[in-house]
């Protein structure tokens, strides 16, 4: 099967976006210098979505909590009332984009990129300590057999194995592909939104 590119400028962007987007967050090491030394709870507002994704954010939030917890700097609490900090924010896009194409157009991988933008309140110095608009994380995604990449980090957290690949119906594979996808994205995004909020950058 050929493989016909969408576009070469497109394509150039595409992997330039990845390369940007995956460097930036969670290797900094987040320990939460930015973070008031007194404040010890936080109440994590459900984001609003933006997206034509419906629950995306209910999922979301389920990843973010999990980053919070695992840092064990701030205790997550269940009412803005009983905590020192109140994280707020909306999942503003996600995006998936044809990368290349077989010689009858149909797609055999998607770029997709999450973002979202995010607030941090004191409730003791009502300041807002924290807020960003370009907290992001991106994923390409295979959706045909012959573009899996069976080595590959992606390929390696599903349940699949690599003969499976080829056992499961297209629309099948693509649905798994992109569903896995976007979780991975969803984590990244969540390290990434943890380690800005608490290093202030």
């Amino acid at each position: 099967m050929r493989i016909r590119p969408v576009s070469r400028s497109a394509a150039l962007v595409t992997a330039i976006a990845l390369i940007l987007m995956s460097g930036c967050g969670y290797h900094f090491g987040a320990a939460g210098t930015a973070l008031p030394p007194s404040a010890r709870t936080i109440y994590v507002e459900t984001f609003t979505n933006h997206t034509r994704f419906t629950g995306i954010n209910d999922e979301f939030m389920r990843y973010l909590k999990d980053e919070i917890a695992n840092h064990d700097r701030l205790q997550l609490v269940d009412s803005p009332d009983q905590a020192d900090l109140v994280l707020s924010g909306e999942i503003t896009r996600l995006e998936p984009s044809p990368i290349s194409t077989n010689t009858v157009g149909e797609p055999l991988d998607y770029a997709e990129s999450l973002s979202a933008s995010a607030s941090l309140y004191d409730r003791r110095s009502r300041q807002v300590l924290w807020n960003t608009t370009g907290v992001a994380a991106a994923n390409r995604v295979p959706v045909v057999s012959s573009a899996v990449i069976t080595t590959s980090p992606m390929f390696l957290q599903q349940n699949l194995r690599s003969q499976d690949t080829a056992n499961l119906p297209d629309i099948q594979l693509a649905q798994t592909q992109m569903a896995a996808g976007q979780q991975q994205m969803m984590q990244q995004l969540a390290e990434n939104l943890y380690s800005s909020m608490a290093e202030g950058f």
